[in-house]
């Protein structure tokens, strides 16, 4: 398995997970190698195997050379988590540089692209591969549009809720399957980055279920998507929000 984004949040909660189920992990990371090295450390010690390769995904080389390493020294690719991604200080549409915005998207869209396209070349029987599972991480934002502070990141995880569904028909007879999982308010700190210190605290009472989510809670979702017991689904966007 590999987790793209795996030192921190969700991608570090599903490594854990899928080490503790006997999966062997790749933890992409960008600019934390102790946090990714803690993640390896928690995974051999739950009795998984795991590594971690630095990489920025919306850098075609740093993806060539993930890949390379997980083939070296993990073997096939089964299952790709396709998590990484960034979020920027709240700002309105008028308020956002260009600069700002094909950053974001370069992460988030570009990034995602090139490593599902790695990975296909990888599972595909197209390319000689014996199949496997693809996971893109999403956002509630995609619905609800973020407006007033991050539209250009709910616009990114709208194109993702595309990507998805459309990946997943192109790949669904060559033994692939392609799902996508929209986390609402989770427990990590990917808040910080917005630089909204409150946000959770305020946001969370607007859930139905009065309360936000956990990392673990959507790795679990992750896993299932992941793994044989949703073996007659793809294409499918799964809300892990409480509601929201």
């Amino acid at each position: 398995m590999m987790v793209t984004g795996g030192s921190r949040g969700i991608g570090a909660a599903t490594a854990r997970m899928a080490g503790a189920r006997g999966y062997h992990v790749c933890v992409n990371y960008h600019r934390n190698p102790a946090a990714a090295e803690a993640v390896v450390a928690d995974v051999e010690a739950l009795g998984g195997g795991a590594i971690a390769v630095a990489g920025n995904m919306a850098e075609p080389d740093d993806v060539d050379r993930l890949f390379a390493a997980c083939d070296e020294r993990l073997g096939p690719l089964s299952v790709l988590v396709n998590n990484a991604g960034v979020i920027t200080t709240a700002a309105r549409v008028d308020e956002m540089t260009a600069d700002r915005i094909n950053a974001l998207l370069a992460v988030n869209v570009t990034g995602c692209f090139l490593v599902a396209k790695a990975a296909i070349r990888r599972m595909s029987s197209r390319y000689g591969g014996s199949g496997g599972t693809i996971v893109n991480l999403s956002s509630a934002a995609a619905r609800l549009g973020g407006a007033g502070s991050l539209v250009d990141y709910a616009a990114s995880k709208g194109a993702i809720d595309t990507f998805t569904v459309g990946l997943a028909q192109e790949v669904a007879a060559e033994g692939i399957r392609v799902n996508a999982l929209r986390p609402g308010l989770i427990e990590t700190d990917i808040h910080d980055d917005t630089g909204l210190p409150n946000r959770l605290s305020e946001l969370g009472k607007t859930v139905p279920m009065k309360r936000t989510g956990t990392a673990d809670e959507v790795a679990e979702a992750i896993l299932w998507l992941a793994g044989p017991q949703s073996s007659y689904i793809t294409g499918a966007i799964l809300d892990v929000g409480g509601g929201r």
